[in-house]
């Protein structure tokens, strides 16, 4: 095996808000120009109080098209409805996977209790592109529960490895996908160890969410910031300095070009325009605010 080698630790870039819910560190693509492609986009929702709240913050109906939306929580609610008719609740350790594909109108709120109450927030969402020729399949909706999460032991009371999606060593992960992608939660303890093997053709990166961990023996990344690898090697290995929580994503890419217009990620300006037309003609469905 060939140790992986960090290409660089890159800090949070300064925050924006997405609606009033969701204070979020755009980490790519406009965060820094990495390529972690099928990884279209990445808000990190760095830890934050809200104040108790009657009506909850949030974002109202918004459309997409040819892509995924995964929202990861570590602190906090998030509801979801769909015009596709679905509608979930997640907690910290869930996880939303929503497929928008050929299109749908959604809208994401802080969960009402979640809301009455205030407390510590903390999301992460992705935006995973589809290939061409899932672009246009039917909408569908994962909610994955924590507690439903196949998970992978470490030796020696090290911690946890949560396989939200694909596989690590001989567990497989929750969420289904369209092309190979690995995304865990790793919940190391203090001293824990873990290794992580990828094809050098994937794209690579960690996101840290709680904690400090030395990366292949030399590097070290703390709390929000997040850890670019270079397509070099297969092998990467951390060890916490503390208890840590680190957001482990890699994904073989997608090999076609990529038209991206606001909410839409298709494969041509052309797809582009026919979104916007389907959308302002009433095709993504009717979704009340």
């Amino acid at each position: 095996m060939e140790k992986r080698e960090v290409a660089e630790v890159l800090k949070a870039p300064a925050p924006h808000m997405v609606g009033d819910g969701f204070r979020v560190h755009n980490f790519f693509p406009s965060g820094y120009e990495i390529d972690m492609n099928p990884f279209f986009l990445m808000d990190y929702g760095s830890k934050i109080e809200f104040s108790a709240r009657k009506n909850p913050r949030g974002v109202g109906v918004h459309p997409h098209r040819g892509f995924e939306t995964v929202t990861i929580a570590y602190h906090g609610a998030v509801a979801h409805h769909d015009s596709a008719g679905n509608s979930g609740v997640i907690y910290p350790g869930d996880v939303q996977w929503m497929t928008a594909a050929s299109g749908v109108l959604h809208k994401e709120y802080h969960e009402a209790e979640y809301s009455l109450k205030g407390g510590p927030f903390q999301m992460v969402q992705l935006w995973v592109n589809l290939p061409a020729k899932d672009k246009m399949s039917k909408p569908k909706y994962q909610g994955i529960k924590q507690t439903d999460m196949p998970v992978f032991n470490l030796p020696d009371d090290g911690g946890k490895i949560e396989v939200i999606a694909g596989n690590y060593k001989t567990i497989s992960g929750a969420a289904n996908t369209f092309t190979p992608i690995d995304v865990y939660n790793a919940r190391l303890r203090k001293d824990g160890k873990a290794e992580f093997i990828f094809p050098k053709e994937n794209n690579t990166g960690f996101m840290i969410i709680e904690g400090s961990v030395i990366v292949n023996g030399q590097e070290n990344a703390k709390a929000d910031s997040f850890i670019y690898f270079k397509n070099e090697g297969d092998l990467i290995t951390i060890e916490a300095e503390e208890d840590s929580v680190i957001l482990v994503l890699s994904a073989l890419p997608i090999d076609e070009p990529i038209h991206q217009y606001g909410p839409f990620l298709m494969n041509t300006e052309a797809e582009i325009h026919q979104a916007i037309a389907d959308y302002n003609q009433g095709k993504f469905g009717y979704l009340e605010e």
